[in-house]
């Protein structure tokens, strides 16, 4: 088969799937039809606004289908008639058997981890919090349990000590988009060797799962281990973002945290206890050194990087805090 002989319908919304629908267009394969979100109001006037992944279809002049419910028999119909051979899903939402069984060569999806591990919505977030060393990404055909499928294909990247949940996006979102290029190819050539996923679990016990954020989940916990602590900044960084109260003045203020350093200096504070010069460095006690704060943003404000921000606002104002020179950090 030629490639343009093969009919794909694309789903996906955010900007990690445009990357994806990019490589396809870009190598001139047959895009006959993306379905995408509908358009939801956002910005100061609510006004509507189209997803990423229907702009770049737009600018395109791609068939774009925007269905509210995804059993909808007029939408069910008008994808009938797109005559898919295969289906393409790149963060999009969780698909009817309708849907995903409809076109002869199935329907697979591009998911953002090493599966069988972390199954679910926030797979980047969660992989970065549980402090692993790599990750990766997977592409495998849809079935009825949810990121269960047979695995297709599959790459690594390692995880930096640097990385973020915002770095670790933008390495997967373009290395999944090679992927799909890659499962496509195999689809054509017909060399599909697909597995079960039961194939990779040794021990149903050590699946570790990729639940949705919620913001509870963001609550820093300073009598946590300064690596465990680190690691919730760098995996819910910059969006949702870990955060903290402190208390100044008998009044409990928010704080979003958005980048930290570990010092395993020893000390004899309490877990949470605030050191600070005041000028440039802040520092947080915990049971085994110091968590050091490089940025942060206090609720209402923007977001700014720990001088900036104590040049304007000082700690000195909460009564309980110890204040000493910061020392230096690893």
């Amino acid at each position: 088969m030629k490639k343009e002989d093969l009919r794909i319908v694309f789903m996906g919304t955010p900007d990690f799937a445009v990357e994806s629908l990019k490589a396809l267009v870009e190598n001139n394969y047959n895009i006959v039809g993306v379905i995408t979100a509908p358009d939801k109001p956002a910005g100061r006037g609510y006004k509507l606004q189209p997803s990423a992944v229907k702009e770049y279809a737009l600018s395109k002049g791609l068939h774009i289908l925007q269905p509210e419910n995804l059993k909808n028999e007029v939408f069910l119909t008008e994808l009938k008639q797109l005559e898919a051979d295969i289906q393409v899903v790149v963060a999009f939402r969780m698909l009817p058997e309708t849907v995903w069984n409809m076109p002869p060569k199935g329907t697979f999806n591009l998911h953002a981890s090493l599966l069988p591990q972390y199954r679910g919505a926030a797979p980047i977030n969660w992989a970065i919090i549980n402090g692993e060393k790599e990750t990766g990404v997977t592409t495998f055909f849809l079935k009825h349990e949810i990121d269960t499928g047979e695995i297709i294909f599959q790459e690594k990247i390692v995880i930096e000590d640097n990385d973020n949940a915002e770095t670790i996006y933008d390495k997967l979102m373009i290395l999944g988009s090679q992927l799909v290029l890659k499962t496509i190819d195999a689809v054509i050539n017909g060399d599909i060797q697909s597995q079960p996923q039961s194939f990779f679990i040794k021990n149903e016990n050590d699946l570790k799962l990729a639940p949705k954020i919620f913001k509870e989940t963001g609550e820093i916990n300073w009598n946590k281990p300064a690596r465990e602590i680190h690691n919730l900044v760098r995996g819910l960084s910059p969006y949702p973002a870990a955060w903290t109260e402190f208390e100044v003045n008998g009044e409990k203020l928010n704080f979003k945290i958005f980048e930290t350093k570990i010092n395993n200096e020893k000390h004899q504070q309490s877990p949470g206890e605030i050191i600070t010069d005041n000028k440039t460095t802040l520092q947080v006690a915990v049971q085994d050194g110091f968590i050091e704060i490089l940025d942060i943003q206090l609720s209402g404000k923007k977001r700014m990087k720990i001088k900036d921000f104590l040049n304007g606002f000082s700690f000195l104002l909460f009564p309980t805090l110890s204040i000493r020179e910061g020392s230096n950090c690893d």
